[in-house]
């Protein structure tokens, strides 16, 4: 069997004190035990159930290797990730491998500025559904295409990914098992899709409530009854309502209605309609 060229030294990566001549690139063995980690509910199958969780976790099945991902889920649900944390642009994870030491895991997205959340802001205000769903703690489906319309995506179509592992795959499972963990944490919390591209619920819904909702066109005014008691039963209260005339043929629509006795109705009609010109 022809010798297998040995592969250079690199920096980030130390040699074996049992192999000096060969870097540590190979994660051998099964992970660390750990207990007390982040574990994914989902025991079989897909990750994330929500609308918002499944549009992140399509965007990563699509763009990352299947097999990779699937280790990753497979370390999602043993437990092995240690810690999320989430801010405006950046996650930062720790999850155990084989190693002793745990691996640093980052995740890097563009976190929008005061500027374009400004114009998201006022576009969702205008929207009296959107703006409703959201203060009752929902996310609309329809956000995602408000998000197109202003020139900015809501999910991140790239990100910018590191884990300090020796793996040379990309993405490696402890940056796959961290993906995955984060869809599901947007199923508890929709809001943290937003907080990702820089907006806390918080703030969200701060400005939300400050910002008056948009005119309802077919909104009148109700004055109390109570503030139209001193000219309620006062001449020209009720103007709009058209003026009631008796009807031209008020004097003889009496006989008819009621005709008179035999004999009488010669005596009677002449007194109807002078009653009715009165």
């Amino acid at each position: 069997m022809p010798n297998r060229p040995n592969r250079p030294n690199r920096p980030d990566r130390p040699n074996r004190p049992d192999r000096p001549d060969r870097p540590d690139w190979y994660d051998g063995g099964g992970p660390v035990e750990v207990e007390g980690g982040l574990r994914a509910r989902s025991r079989r199958g897909s990750i994330g159930s929500a609308w918002w969780s499944r549009r992140f976790v399509d965007i990563l099945e699509r763009v990352c290797d299947k097999g990779r991902l699937g280790r990753g889920r497979a370390y999602a649900r043993k437990g092995q990730v240690l810690s999320i944390d989430l801010s405006a642009g950046l996650v930062r994870a720790s999850v155990q491998g084989s190693r002793p030491a745990p691996y640093d895991v980052v995740v890097r997205i563009d976190a929008y500025g005061e500027d374009v959340w400004a114009r998201l802001e006022e576009a969702v205000a205008a929207q009296a559904v959107h703006r409703a769903r959201l203060l009752a703690g929902e996310m609309p489906v329809e956000i995602e295409e408000l998000f197109a319309a202003q020139g900015v995506d809501l999910f991140p179509r790239d990100l910018d990914m590191e884990c300090s592992c020796p793996d040379w795959g990309f993405p490696c499972k402890h940056l796959s098992a961290v993906l995955y963990l984060l869809a599901e944490s947007f199923d508890d919390d929709p809001f943290l899709v937003l907080a990702w591209r820089g907006r806390t619920r918080e703030q969200l819904l701060g400005s939300l409530a400050d910002d008056p909702p948009a005119p309802d066109p077919l909104e009148v005014a109700d004055v109390p009854f109570a503030d139209r008691l001193a000219d309620f039963y006062a001449p020209g209260a009720t103007a709009h309502r058209p003026e009631r005339r008796p009807a031209a043929d008020a004097p003889d629509l009496l006989p008819r209605v009621f005709p008179p006795p035999a004999g009488l109705a010669d005596a009677l009609i002449p007194a109807y309609r002078s009653l009715g010109g009165g």
